[in-house]
């Protein structure tokens, strides 16, 4: 008995199996079957034997299973993840230079106001001259104008020069000079033309001499 051998495909599902097996069924039919042409003295059909087992042949349910064994769909390869680049800290062209210390707040500058120019007195006006003698006097009275005399106070009699002028007195001795206030008359002494407070006469001469030749302006 000869027979061509097929190589099965094994199928692990229950469809498989069938028509594994049904493909068994057939090669042991078609074996037995040409076993008896073989007895009979005919020629087997070589084409009979030639010919595979196709689909068309078998049942409607175990077609699929050979025609197009179930092969399950390729799965796409999951996409690789790409790593995010790394992010890269440029350091800036200032950063680089050396650092110094930042300055130091300094208060703002205020300018004080400038004092105002004090005023320059004009130098009083000298309206009247002369020379003569003067003396002084301490002892304590009412002078003329109504004032309580003080001796220690730049005063000075004099016989007609009105209340408060003020009069320049100089000595020529030793140049020293003192501006006195009129509030008294006096003196009553021939030669003698002012009578000074005791301070005044001591501002220019020594109260030893008594008395003392002066050169007076009288000042407007």
């Amino acid at each position: 008995m000869a027979g061509k051998h097929f190589r099965t495909r094994k199928f692990s599902s229950p469809a498989g199996i069938a028509a594994t097996a049904a493909v068994g069924v057939l090669i042991a039919v078609g074996g037995t079957f040409g076993a008896v042409q073989l007895t009979s003295g005919e020629p087997a059909a070589d084409s009979a034997l030639a010919e595979p087992v196709v689909a068309d042949s078998l049942p409607e349910t175990l077609a699929p299973e050979l025609a197009a064994p179930s092969v399950s769909p390729s799965l796409s390869p999951s996409p690789t993840a790409t790593p995010s680049p790394t992010a890269t800290r440029t350091q800036a062209a200032s950063r680089s230079k050396t650092r110094t210390a930042s300055p130091k707040p300094t208060a703002p500058k205020t300018t004080a106001p400038k004092p105002a120019a004090a005023k320059a007195t004009p130098a009083p006006k000298v309206v009247d001259s002369g020379s003569c003698g003067a003396s002084f006097y301490d002892e304590g009275q009412m002078t003329a104008n109504g004032e309580t005399f003080n001796p220690n106070a730049l005063t000075a009699a004099h016989k007609t020069l009105p209340f408060n002028t003020m009069v320049r007195v100089t000595n020529p001795a030793n140049g020293k000079s003192v501006v006195v206030r009129i509030n008294d008359r006096g003196p009553f002494i021939s030669g003698r033309c002012l009578d000074l407070s005791r301070a005044a006469f001591a501002a220019i001469a020594s109260t030893s001499l008594g008395a003392v030749t002066v050169r007076y302006e009288v000042l407007g």
